[in-house]
Parts: structure tokens; sequence; C-alpha cells
């Protein structure tokens, strides 16, 4: 476990210019980003992210993913258990697969679980996954195997809103660089931005008492 772990505030906007991964470019379609889109308002309150915990917590917590990032799925319990525990935190969920093409595929079947409101136990799912660099068949086998996931629909409305989820991971992307991110996992709590790995549920309990008492 780490001592400390680093923090910066956050501002209005940040528009830190990062080089586009190729893997990340090559899987992404390019679509027009409205200024808006790399706002802060827009990146803690994105209609089209997936969220957890309570709506009407009076804090935002942000967190940037890939599932094949080893250190996400470190990340991924610790963060459920102090989420559950404080019942004040609102989680959004940022998809950013940046390591591997299997990694963008991923993505896709969760946010497609997403319009069946099962994107929480895909997400569980895969997180859960321990093979490392994961190739998106058995991420498949996986999410076809979760519990209440209807894999036919799931598949169908992977086609009927690729646009939509194409322009979410879009977006995902630009905001996680205009923020300087370099990797993943990466955390906004509050107005601090956390990047990298946080590895235990009390770290993120702390973490929310700093960032509230900052408000």
């Amino acid at each position: 476990m780490r001592n400390e772990i680093e923090m910066r505030t956050l501002g209005r906007r940040t528009f830190l210019q990062i080089s586009v991964l190729a893997v990340a470019a090559a899987a992404v379609p390019a679509i027009a980003l409205a200024d808006d889109d790399l706002g802060l308002e827009m990146i803690l309150r994105d209609p089209a992210a997936p969220v957890t915990g309570n709506p009407m917590g009076n804090l935002t917590v942000v967190t940037f993913l890939d599932y094949n990032c080893p250190w996400c799925k470190k990340t991924a319990v610790p963060m459920r258990e102090a989420v559950s525990k404080d019942g004040g935190v609102l989680l959004v969920y940022k998809d950013w697969p940046i390591i591997t093409k299997d990694s963008v595929d991923g993505a896709r079947l969760a946010l497609a679980a997403k319009y069946q409101d099962r994107y929480d136990a895909v997400h569980e799912a895969l997180m859960a996954i321990k093979t490392p660099k994961v190739k998106v068949d058995q991420m498949r086998d996986v999410v076809r195997n979760t519990d209440g996931v209807d894999f036919a629909r799931l598949e169908d409305d992977l086609a009927k809103y690729e646009a939509e989820i194409s322009a979410l991971l879009k977006r995902n992307d630009d905001q996680a660089r205009s923020l300087g991110l370099r990797g993943t996992p990466a955390f906004i709590v509050g107005k601090y931005l956390v990047p990298g790995a946080i590895q235990s549920a009390d770290e993120f309990t702390d973490l929310f008492a700093k960032a509230r008492q900052q408000g």
C-alpha cells in the first residue's frame, strides 16, 4: 500500500495535449467534439456515462478504466466497498480502452449492457477476469454467462447503439487527454484529480473526506 496518493486540484478546464495512442486512434472512430464536451461539468455529469451509487449523493467520483488494466482490477473491489459503505457517493464510470483493441471490445460490451440496466453486472464480471490482456472471445463468454444479461439483446444493442457508444468512447478519450491523463486507472474525487491506483477501501474513504472538506 502506498503512503501517499498523488492528488491535483482541478480547475474548470484543463487542455493539456497528449499524443494519441495508436490503438485508441485506430479503434475509436473520429467524431466531431464540441468544446463543451471537455468542460468539467460534462466530465462529471455526462448523461450518457454509466453511474452507480447514490444519484443524490453529495460527492461525485469519476473513474477512468480499461478492462485490460491490472491496476484497475486491483482497485475495483476496494472502490466498490468504499462507495457502498459511504452511501453518499455518485460513482461515474468512464470507459477509456487504451491498452489493446480487445479493451475497446470489452468497453463496448459493457456499454451495450447499459441499455438493459446491466452495466454494473457486466463491469464487475469483466473486472473479475484475472487473465492478463484478455481477448474479446473470453470477454464475450464471461458476459454471456453474467446473471441477468440477455446476450442476444446485448448483441442487438451493440449494433443499434453503435454511434452512441462510439461517441461516448471518443468523448471519454478526449476528456482523459484534456486532463493530462497518461493511463488507467485515474480518478476524479470531488475537485481532486488522482492518477494511478488506489489500493484499499480506507484510502478511498480518506479521499472522500478530503474532497468533502475542500468543498
